[in-house]
């Protein structure tokens, strides 16, 4: 049994400490600070240590660096005392290495300075490799200096701490207590090194940088985050997408250009959304969507072997062979597998509306809608989510032009577009087109799109871009253009299980947040409500029995979880605590009206013994209550929420 195991490597200063315990560590090792300082052994006044080897070399090469004299440097990690000898475990950017400090070695001034450090203190050490009677390769300390003075406590068990957020919001701390962790982020790096080679090496990309600040929101079709410029006094907003840059590039004679980067979209988040996350665009001068697709596989595909070493992934227990080349599957051809709706027989907007309530789709949401919206629609609710249907890999293809603004159309048939998006694991992963290069269809599209902005039909529509028109006007080559969702590909090739996970510093609410909304100073005077302008419905004239009303099961319910509903721009997911021991999911349409993250804790009002209607391929079992009214020509919702001392499952009479 080695040393290390002897002694199980761990910080005993943490071992169950109360809060108050932390805190009294913390005073001390202030203290000890200060001793330092006023001794003249200030760590902070270090700038810097020579290092000439790493923990996991060492071990690697232990043959050669037997005996030899080393210069490491790292992080305390474990401190065991044993007399006048101690063995420590110091980890460095490779991993650890025990470490053997002598008094009589050292010096006993320099001894006893060393027995006041705490773990987490940051050490220069000099000494000789050697290996212990128990195989330990060790290194002989003949010399340490305190480089950095930890004040905080490391956690003893990272699994058991209570805010398991705290991995994300400190994950500085959860770098240095969990190995696994940094493997995933140096797998990261590695990944988005490989996909740049294939993109350069194998293809002839050129990387670029385009805007992130802009006035318009182009490329796809999202919620952009809004800021401004003080000195232009100029509304601003942060890029969505870097497309309609990219292939202004194309038109000036990049012929191949790719740039990865941070896109933002004020969106939902749940496990596979992030408001900021990494993607990839690239485009193709006199080529197309075929060519796309091949890029799209030497991407995923190499990138897979260079970090795992095979093209076969697992991710969360199932198997994904990335090997090229991938299926194809029509989207018409999806809708009819799993709902029976043959599409290639549906040619009218009625008749697709028709087929599309006779599936179970509001009647009001599908009335204005096309036959190729439908298409798209029931593709969403109905394919998406059915568990292995999409494993793939798969290229989707056959998409709508109403949901297909920058594709070029297929020339066989005018409804659709060239396009294909590619999914792994039930997820979207890539998204590309033969692009459009006909500047009048192009303004055509646009048009339509700034009309539903402009009408308040759909706020995610894509606004007019003249400039890009008249780009295309100077002349666009056939390209192919391809978007890679950087961040969902490294989950899948690292197991992942959230995109948390594989994001460094993923977007948090602050700890504080509602804290600090508690602490704004209360109005002067209350609130004066101006209801003149409101309209409300018209009362019921039917009268309803006492019998009849008392059947429906009005509870309160406290919302544990609420998400945006993916590729729906109203609804939101609530899971439910509604007294029982089954968590309670409900589907609501208030998305204009609120924010997730705004109403996780709060007490609401929801009917409870409805039967579940099916709402994006999600059953929604129940139905939260709103109070709805019209003001100056527009409806107003508030969801009806109560005071939090009642219980979740407390009935309404």
């Amino acid at each position: 049994m080695s040393e290390q195991k002897k002694n199980q490597n761990v910080n005993p200063d943490t071992e169950e400490l109360t809060e108050e315990g932390l805190s009294e560590q913390r005073r001390i090792r202030r203290e000890k600070l200060k001793n330092l300082q006023e001794a003249g052994r200030n760590p902070y006044l270090v700038e810097k240590w020579d290092i000439n080897a790493y923990s996991q070399d060492i071990k690697d090469r232990f043959e050669e660096m037997d005996g030899k004299e080393v210069s490491i440097a790292g992080r305390m990690m474990a401190k065991r005392g044993m007399g006048k000898a101690s063995f420590i475990d110091i980890q460095d950017s490779k991993g650890r290495i025990q470490c053997h400090v002598k008094k009589d070695v050292l010096g006993e001034e320099e001894y006893k300075w060393f027995k006041t450090s705490d773990i987490g203190d940051l050490f220069g050490i000099v000494g000789k490799v050697f290996q212990t009677q128990r195989g330990e390769i060790t290194v002989e300390v003949s010399k340490m200096v305190l480089l950095s003075k930890s004040l905080q406590v490391l956690p003893n068990k990272w699994h058991g701490l209570k805010d398991t957020d705290i991995r994300y919001r400190q994950r500085y701390v959860d770098l240095i207590m969990n190995q696994d962790v940094k493997d995933t982020f140096i797998k990261r790096a590695a990944i988005i090194k490989e996909i740049k080679r294939v993109l350069e090496e194998d293809f002839g990309y050129l990387e670029v940088d385009t805007p992130i600040l802009t006035t318009i929101a182009g490329g796809a079709n999202a919620r952009p985050f809004e800021t401004h410029h003080n000195t232009l006094d100029l509304d601003m907003k942060l890029r969505i997408s870097n497309e309609l840059y990219l292939k202004r590039l194309v038109v000036g004679g990049l012929d191949r250009v790719y740039e990865m980067g941070k896109m933002f979209r004020n969106e939902g988040m749940d496990r596979n959304h992030n408001p900021e996350f990494t993607s990839m665009e690239c485009y193709m001068a006199y080529e197309d969507m075929e060519k796309t697709m091949e890029v799209t596989e030497q991407v995923v595909s190499k990138a897979a072997l260079k970090a795992t070493g095979s093209m076969v992934i697992e991710y969360q227990g199932k198997k994904f062979d990335l090997t090229p080349p991938w299926r194809r599957l029509r989207m018409s051809d999806a809708v009819k597998e799993i709902t029976g709706v043959d599409f290639d027989q549906i040619q009218t907007d009625e008749e697709a509306r028709t087929a599309a309530i006779g599936q179970g789709m509001d009647k009001d949401e599908v009335q204005e809608m096309t036959r190729g919206k439908i298409l798209a629609e029931m593709f969403e609710e109905y394919c998406e989510d059915v568990p292995g249907y999409l494993d793939g890999p798969v290229f989707v293809v056959g998409h709508p032009v109403e949901i297909s603004p920058l594709a070029k159309r297929d020339p066989e048939d005018p409804r659709i577009t060239r396009r294909f998006e590619a999914y792994i694991n039930g997820w979207e992963i890539a998204n590309a087109f033969s692009e459009l290069n006909d500047p009048i269809d192009q303004y055509e599209r646009f048009k339509e799109q700034q009309a539903q902005l402009d009408d308040g039909s759909d706020d995610e529509a894509h606004p007019m871009d003249e400039d890009f028109v008249n780009a295309l006007e100077v002349g666009l080559p056939p390209t192919g253009g391809l978007g890679i969702g950087i961040d969902r590909v490294i989950m899948l090739i690292t197991n992942a299980p959230s995109i948390r996970d594989i994001i460094l510093f993923p977007t948090m609410k602050p700890l504080d947040s509602d804290s600090k909304k508690a602490k704004k100073p209360a109005a002067a005077a209350p609130e004066k409500i101006d209801f003149s302008n409101v309209e409300i419905e018209p009362l019921f004239e039917d009268m309803v029995d006492f019998d009849t009303f008392s059947k429906s099961d009005f509870r309160a319910v406290k919302i544990k979880e609420c998400e945006a509903v993916p590729k729906s721009k109203k609804l939101l997911k609530f899971v439910l605590d509604d007294g029982t021991d089954e968590d309670r999911v409900i589907l609501s349409g208030i998305h204009d009206y609120y924010e997730p993250e705004e109403l996780v804790g709060k007490t609401a009002i929801a009917i409870v013994n409805l039967p579940p209607r099916k709402m994006m391929g999600i059953d929604s079992c129940g139905m939260l209550i709103s109070a709805v009214h019209h003001e100056k020509g527009e409806e107003r919702l508030h969801l009806l929420m109560v005071d939090d001392h009642i219980p979740a499952g407390a009935k309404l009479y």
